[in-house]
């Protein structure tokens, strides 16, 4: 069985891109990507697409006919937020099955103006019995982020804290949609989308594409790229089970805990030898929640983390370093391979202002409430 490496990948500047298509985003990312490992779609033997808004359209083969259809496989994935990483994940399965030596991962979204996800179910409307509040996304998370406050104490402050370090983070990254700093009282001072979340702690609605070349240990040798292939050290995908919150509201931690177990276990590490983490802040009170279900800390610890600084730049365990989805955007289908660029990056030692010095290890994380969880644990070239 063979090991799987990130050969090459790259991002588009993450905004807002109305006159462009999807196809055309995806494809810009997929030859950034070709371009960092010196290699061409003729080089590829399949191609995994991630992309959930236009998922009917097959946007994978549409890619291929901006890039070169060579008659390779396409498969096309949809998975919620987590749809780029469960590309990603499909990718590396090969890689690891020995079907191919060398495959392309594409997330791509066009989000920019989809307003606000969640919430009626369709023509179902907000159940009547069973659950409280709303199921929109913002209510979702204000509503878990309250549960954490009422068992640890958590504090407005202490959630908005997390908007401020993630757009301060994004301010050394040029792709990411916005590069501003906000002071405290700017993020508590916004329009309240749900208490305690307000605007600025949630995450932007944006464009983008990410893409990766993965390459098996065989093809990393014969093409001489080891000292710039990411070895991935776990990939898991895992789906909500049932719980007896479900009853009340909805659970939004138990995922991410056992796809971060199997991680933990596939890769035979922990969270102590994390040295960056890119996670799932759809949510300021997300962050929060996660640094707990994947173990960065204990339960009930996150106010802690957050007021000693361990997760800024320059911390114990930085967190979110790209500006996160708070600040760099969320484009669905591209977050979970965007992620995974942004720890490429800092392992590779190219990560410029915002460098994680001596970043060995890295952690990705989405996750698509009701539907699945992707984590995925890389480590840095062999010096």
């Amino acid at each position: 069985m063979s090991e799987a490496f990130i050969g090459g990948t790259d991002m588009i500047k993450f905004g807002k891109f109305p006159e462009r298509t999807v196809e055309s985003l995806g494809a810009e990312a997929a030859l950034g990507a070709l371009d960092d490992c010196g290699l061409t779609i003729n080089d590829m033997q399949a191609l995994y697409s991630g992309n959930l808004m236009q998922a009917s359209g097959m946007v994978g083969q549409r890619i291929l006919q901006e890039i070169g259809q060579t008659g390779m496989p396409v498969i096309n994935c949809a998975n919620a937020c987590a749809t780029g990483a469960t590309a990603f994940r499909e990718g590396w399965t090969a890689i690891r099955a020995g079907l191919y030596d060398a495959v392309l991962v594409v997330g791509v979204e066009k989000m920019a103006g989809a307003g606000m996800l969640g919430g009626g179910g369709g023509s179902k409307g907000i159940p009547t019995e069973g659950l409280l509040g709303s199921g929109s996304m913002p209510c979702v998370f204000a509503e878990a982020g309250m549960e954490h406050a009422r068992k640890y104490g958590t504090t407005f402050e202490q959630f908005a804290s997390i908007a401020v370090k993630n757009h301060h983070h994004s301010t050394m990254n040029p792709k990411a949609r916005y590069q501003i700093e906000t002071p405290i009282e700017e993020v508590m001072g916004a329009e309240m989308i749900s208490y305690p979340n307000t605007k600025l702690m949630c995450s932007v609605n944006v464009d983008g594409a990410a893409a990766a070349v993965l390459l098996s240990e065989r093809k990393v040798r014969e093409l001489g790229l080891a000292s710039r292939s990411v070895k991935v050290r776990a990939s898991v995908i895992r789906t909500d089970p049932w719980t007896d919150r479900d009853e009340v509201l909805p659970d939004v931690n138990t995922c991410t805990r056992l796809a971060a177990s199997e991680a933990w276990e596939q890769s035979g590490l922990g969270p102590e030898d994390v040295n960056l983490v890119e996670l799932h802040d759809c949510f300021a009170t997300a962050e929060v929640l996660h640094y707990e279900n994947i173990g960065l800390c204990k339960d009930g610890e996150a106010p802690r983390l957050i007021e000693d600084r361990e997760t800024w730049l320059g911390g114990r365990v930085p967190v979110n370093v790209s500006g996160g989805l708070l600040s760099k955007g969320h484009p669905i289908g591209a977050t979970g391979v965007a992620n995974l660029y942004e720890i490429t990056q800092h392992l590779r030692g190219e990560a410029g202002k915002r460098q994680v010095e001596g970043a060995r290890i890295g952690l990705g994380h989405v996750i698509g409430l009701g539907t699945c969880c992707g984590i995925h644990v890389l480590e840095a070239p062999a010096s």
